[in-house]
């Protein structure tokens, strides 16, 4: 028989973002939008096709990747 309980899966909790992270993550989104722009097109271009995370998604991922480096700082 398996012993779940010293090993018990727990699931993730992910810290709440507060206002100051909105504000921050809201500006950089802003900010990254033209350029995650430019860069889709030019991939549309070269790739010749459609099936690309759009703009938004891109400014997106950026604006949440560098948004948490701000306040490990």
């Amino acid at each position: 028989m398996t012993d779940f309980t010293s090993n018990d899966p727990r699931p993730r909790h992910h810290a709440k973002r507060g206002m100051e992270f909105t504000v921050y993550f809201s500006i950089i989104f802003a900010l990254a939008i033209p350029f995650a722009m430019v860069g889709w097109m030019l991939d549309v271009f070269q790739k010749q096709t459609l099936m690309l995370h759009g703009p938004l998604a891109r400014a997106w991922a950026e604006a949440d990747r560098i948004t948490p480096l701000i306040f490990s700082a």
